[in-house]
């Protein structure tokens, strides 16, 4: 019994043993965690507190999975600090030797700083000259630095000559003559060296204090300080990314003059994926400032700025802490302790895939792709050759769950910084989101949500039949008599057609009669309720769009509405523009029967420390309209001829092992571009589970923007198909280095600028 309590004790001892080396581990790598500083000087004067920031880590991003997105890395820089190194030069000197000396043999980003003198060895001691390169811009003026050296070499009584110093023998040739004066360099290097500590005199005759690689090594790096204004508010930057282990050795000796500064970088776990949807960190804006202190965020915080490091600032900030530094009055550290624990943020999950994300993203690229080799085939201009841009949404027509979010062309968050200047001005926007952000006119993908208002307000009945003569005639006494895409194209028309048939072939004549019979009030009501024109309840930030109508007319200050208009508007054309992610929240709402959900990312917020979940999105829905069965059945089923037989998108699912419901929808933007291509489609036809929705940018033809769309439904549901498309997306993915071109690496299932209105004459469905 007795040493049963023996070994409890034992045990316990060594329980609490190797709790106190945990927490002196902490407080030492706390040390090296500092922020902006700032001093307190006790009574008497014999000891000074200081008080250092400790960064909170900021909260880590997962994909629904559980796969790191975004992680935190410590970087650390080191640096001298003015107001705690020695104040003799004699001093200074063997400290700074001494931190130059770890620093290099740690490996950390130091190199010996060039200056204004070039030093040649001779035995143990130096010939100096001028290093031009350091002193002159090409126009001969003087840089910043040698402006600060004259100042200085003045002050130390250097001798300038009188007239103007030109071209010398020891210049090379093609260096331009220089017409401002210069001192001897030796002259100018004697009495640096003696200012520095570095040479001392006896009997009149000068020696160096160190020898003359020391000598070089200090002399350098003693003068660019200087130049650099290195003062109480300006430390001297020594080393970057220095390792820890570094930080450690440093702060085990003296600390005396030392200042370590640690940057929390985000770290990329796919990079060049998903970067729209991530988003950006970085430094609190001017303009942001009051607001962000209101929070109580340090002035050098680091906060989103875009994406989801935005959305969900107030979850992934952490809470910084603060360590309190006791020093003497030589600044060594005589005590430390933690007056303040970090808190770190809390991790995100999100709703994606980052698998499947992947392939979502490289179909959209393969699809544009396509195009553009399609147009080569293709006779005359205007055909898709000049597609280079598009977007693409994926989401749970069931929860509302968006699987997916591209935009092409996009860039890599871990090089941003790097790649910044050449981003910003490429032509194609590859910052902008066009995903949520880009509103671009329908075109007959809106078509399916008018035949569902009419066919609800009983202003057709399934068998309705309208006839088509290629132009229609209401309006053509006012010479106003837009015709359909068919007598465009062929000069010919579709006849007698029903709401399904109409549908099937996209026909604009049928659709202008059952706008003016709906009306635009009715109309947009409708629209209202699909969730077009308004916000989809995503986190992130997102453009609206335009509902055309008379209010948006009046609003802004436009022609007023007129019937014409109307008709154009039932085809998806007018002042009509919406997001990718509006138009598939538009469809998931017509196949959940008249239910829209909101649109999310976020799956759920779980606690850095312990992973339990905080918080979980749970499906909501935004509004439920009043739609009958049958008019929302006849329009689905329409939808599916839309992806068979005759339908508009027949080509794209021949042979296809999957029922599925779609719509095609083409919209010219200017008379110098192609038109814009929408596709949209939901899938299975029988138990719908996800709808995709892509635009292309100048992709021509809306059936040949469903490429990507299949191409991710074969993905998603594990399908065996393969066609010519398919045999180019995987030869172009391989040549272009993608990382994922294979199906189903992870299963997704897993879980619960404006580019103008298209004219009348511009739908060919």
């Amino acid at each position: 019994m007795k040493k049963r309590e023996h070994l409890g004790r034992y045990i316990a001892l060594a329980g609490i043993f190797l709790l106190v080396c945990l927490i002196y581990i902490g407080r030492l790598v706390n040390l090296q965690i500092a922020g902006q500083d700032y001093y307190t000087m006790t009574s008497g004067g014999k000891t000074s507190t200081r008080t250092v920031t400790i960064q909170a880590l900021r909260g880590q991003i997962y994909d629904r999975n559980g796969v790191a997105l975004v992680t935190n890395k410590y970087s650390y820089d080191v640096s001298f600090e003015a107001t705690t190194l020695p104040a003799k030069n004699a001093d200074k000197n063997p400290l700074i030797m001494s931190v130059i000396a770890r620093v290099r043999d740690f490996g950390a980003e130091y190199d010996t700083p060039e200056g204004p003198f070039t030093l040649e060895r001779n035995g143990e001691k130096f010939v100096f000259s001028w290093n031009t390169s350091y002193l002159y811009k090409d126009d001969g003026s003087y840089t910043v630095y040698a402006s600060r050296l004259m100042r200085l070499l003045d002050d130390l009584g250097a001798k300038f000559p009188k007239n103007p110093q030109t071209q010398t023998e020891n210049e090379e040739e093609n260096t331009p003559d220089r017409d401002i004066p210069l001192p001897e360099a030796d002259d100018c290097a004697a009495l640096l060296l003696k200012r520095y500590g570095l040479t001392y005199t006896e009997k009149k005759k000068t020696y160096y204090t160190y020898n003359a690689e020391e000598t070089r090594e200090l002399f350098c790096f003693r003068l660019d300080m200087e130049l650099r204004n290195f003062a109480p508010l300006n430390p001297y930057l020594i080393a970057e990314n220095a390792p820890l282990e570094l930080i450690t050795l440093l702060s085990e000796g003296s600390s005396r003059g030392i200042s370590v500064k640690t940057n929390v970088e985000r770290v990329y776990g796919v990079p060049g994926y998903a970067s729209h949807i991530l988003g950006r960190v970085g430094k609190i804006q001017p303009d942001k400032t009051e607001y962000y202190d209101s929070l109580g965020y340090s002035l050098d915080a680091i906060v989103g700025v875009s994406g989801v490091e935005k959305a969900f600032e107030d979850q992934l900030r952490g809470i910084d802490g603060q360590l309190t530094v006791i020093e003497d009055s030589e600044g060594n550290v005589i005590d430390e302790y933690v007056s303040k624990e970090p808190i770190a943020g809390n991790d995100v999950y999100l709703t994606i895939d980052i698998e499947y994300q992947k392939i979502v993203e490289d179909s959209l690229d393969a699809n544009i792709a396509y195009i553009r080799a399609l147009a080569e085939d293709k006779e005359g201009e205007l055909d898709g050759e000049d597609a280079r841009a598009g977007a693409f949404t994926v989401m749970n027509i069931k929860t509302g769950a968006v699987l997916a979010v591209a935009s092409n062309p996009t860039f890599d968050l871990s090089t941003f910084d790097e790649d910044y200047a050449s981003l910003s001005k490429n032509s194609s926007s590859p910052l902008f989101n066009r995903a949520l952000n880009g509103a671009y006119t329908p075109g007959s993908v809106f078509k399916p949500g008018v035949a569902v208002a009419a066919l609800n307000e009983g202003i057709i009945t399934p068998y309705t039949e309208i006839m088509d003569e290629g132009v229609y005639r209401y309006y053509e006494e006012t010479g106003f008599a837009p015709r359909c895409w068919i007598n465009l194209m062929f000069g010919s028309s579709h006849g007698l057609l029903n709401v399904t048939e109409a549908i099937q072939v996209s026909c604009n004549c049928f659709f202008y009669e059952v706008g003016r019979r709906l009306g635009i009030e009715k109309m947009n009501e409708y629209c209202k309720g699909y969730g077009l024109g308004e916000h989809t309840g995503i986190e992130l930030d997102e453009a609206v769009g335009t509902l055309g109508g008379p209010e948006y007319r009046i609003e802004h200050g436009l022609n007023a509405w007129s019937p014409g208009d109307t008709v154009q508007a039932a085809i998806g054309q007018m002042d009509n523009t919406f997001t990718p992610l509006q138009l598939s929240c538009y469809i998931a709402t017509l196949v959940n029967g008249g239910t829209r959900y909101g649109a999310h990312i976020l799956q759920d917020v779980r606690s850095h420390a312990t992973g339990a979940i905080i918080y979980k999105v749970q499906t909501e829905a935004l509004n439920k309209m009043m739609l009958s069965d049958e008019a929302v059945s006849v329009v689905l089923n329409a939808m599916k001829n839309v992806t068979e037989d005759t339908g508009s998108a027949a080509r794209l699912f021949t042979g296809y092992p999957l029922a599925v419901g779609g719509k095609t929808g083409t919209a010219q933007v200017s008379e110098n571009k192609s038109a814009n291509a929408v596709f949209t489609a939901f899938a299975p036809f029988d138990d719908p589970e996800i709808v995709g929705t892509t635009v292309i940018e100048q992709g021509a033809g809306g059936t040949d923007a469903g490429y990507a769309v299949r191409d991710v439904f074969t993905h998603y549901f594990n399908l065996d198909f393969k066609d010519a498309y398919d045999e180019f997306r995987d030869r172009y993915l391989e040549e272009r280095g993608a990382i994922t071109n294979s199906p189903n690496a992870k299963d997704p299932k897993a879980e619960e600028n404006t580019n103008g209105t298209a004219g009348e004459n511009d739908e060919k469905g």
